[in-house]
């Protein structure tokens, strides 16, 4: 008993007292604090486009949710009307809303450029993988094929393919993603060619293992590593490809609320009413800007030089 009484008597010493306003000090959950950090660590150039970047995927999905306008329907006694309560981005020589049209273009912008892009990525990723391979004849048939469409300028091979094929929409990006095949095709070919000399592919060789799994598993994980910085890149390229072939009447026609289609049916009243083609223009600006902006700052924080 009195082993006891003694042992209960030092766990009552060293209990802390229960009292309600004792504060247990805990740590803070890690992940919390870091991505803070993360955060405030971005520059303010990179957080303005990414919050522009959401703004425009949330006008793409749900454009209605940001206006109530129809981008189609006008009232001529409306017509070039500057902008202000009523109409935040004026109205147009028709008598149509400006900023519902802006808002409602974004789809058509946004996702024909992407389509073009797509397009660009997986031709030239075919091509770039086969070249980057061990056989010469497929290498130099490959090669051909990039030179000599780097030979014309994006646009100029863009124009060349509309020609040929006609204006529209999917032609439009048929054609941009023809133009834009040897900036994807080139680069995954030098990686090809790097990552397959490389030391675990030749240990992944000397193992036995299969050429499928060699392939799949060690070769093109690591040749498409650097594609995501590219595409995001090149995004903002397409939207100006498509915005200037559609001003050019080679992409969506009119009434069709595109960017590039607005800033060619503003053009014609740009002395009196500067609205109808200044804010599509600044639409396509800050989209190529914040596209490119955090394209740029991807590829700095994979290549590790971001201070």
């Amino acid at each position: 008993m009195s082993y006891l009484s003694a042992r209960r008597a030092q766990v009552l010493e060293t209990e802390p007292p229960q009292h309600s306003d004792v504060v247990i000090d805990t740590p803070p959950l890690p992940l919390a604090p870091e991505l803070s950090n993360r955060f405030k660590r971005l520059p303010l150039g990179i957080t303005l486009s990414l919050a522009f970047l959401l703004v425009l995927l949330a006008a793409v999905v749900a454009p209605h949710a940001f206006t109530s306008y129809d981008p189609l329907i006008g009232n001529i006694s409306q017509g070039l009307q500057a902008p202000g309560p009523n109409h935040w981005f004026g109205t147009d020589r028709l008598g149509r809303d400006v900023f519902a049209r802006v808002v409602y273009g974004a789809r058509y912008s946004l996702l024909i450029g992407l389509a073009g892009m797509l397009i660009s990525l997986v031709v030239g990723v075919v091509l770039g993988v086969v070249a980057g391979m061990k056989n010469r004849w497929l290498d130099e048939v490959a090669s051909r094929i990039f030179d000599v469409l780097s030979a014309f300028p994006g646009v100029l091979l863009a124009l060349l393919v509309i020609t040929l094929i006609g204006p529209g929409m999917v032609n439009v990006a048929i054609a941009i993603g023809i133009a834009g095949i040897p900036k994807f095709g080139r680069m995954v070919r030098s990686q090809t060619q790097l990552v397959r000399q490389a030391d675990y592919v030749t240990h992944a060789c000397f193992y036995g293992k299969s050429r499928s799994v060699i392939f799949f598993r060690h070769l093109l994980p690591n040749v498409l590593v650097a594609i995501p910085i590219l595409a995001t890149i090149d995004i903002g390229s397409s939207i100006m490809a498509v915005s200037g072939l559609s001003f050019l009447g080679l992409g969506p026609q009119p009434p069709t609320p595109e960017w590039g289609v607005m800033l060619a049916e503003g053009r014609d009243v740009l002395r009196t009413a500067w609205w109808p083609s200044v804010f599509p223009g600044l639409a396509i600006t800050l989209t190529v800007i914040a596209f490119s902006l955090t394209g740029r700052h991807i590829q700095h924080r994979f290549e590790g030089r971001l201070s």
